[in-house]
């Protein structure tokens, strides 16, 4: 808590308005106190871990950008071929 306080003093946190649905915001708000964390600290580190995911992705993309595609229609006469269909 003391970081992200430190942030908004330091101008480096910028507002946003989110709306969330009612059962949502109730328990991220449990959760916070729970976790004795503030609701702007879950959802930061919640986009973060999502942003995070989303480059994983785009690197695994980007590393088998060249490898060959299947066309879907050869893997469906493959799978009779080989009896799963």
């Amino acid at each position: 808590m003391a970081l992200w306080c430190h942030s908004v003093f330091m101008g480096l946190a910028k507002r946003a308005t989110v709306y969330l649905e009612p059962e949502i915001h109730r328990a991220l708000r449990l959760k916070a106190v729970e976790a004795e964390r503030t609701v702007s600290d879950l959802v930061n580190d919640a986009v973060r871990r999502s942003l995070s995911e989303d480059a994983d992705d785009l690197a695994s993309f980007r590393a088998r950008a060249k490898e060959p595609t299947v066309p879907f229609e050869q893997v469906l006469k493959d799978l009779r071929k080989r009896g799963k269909l």
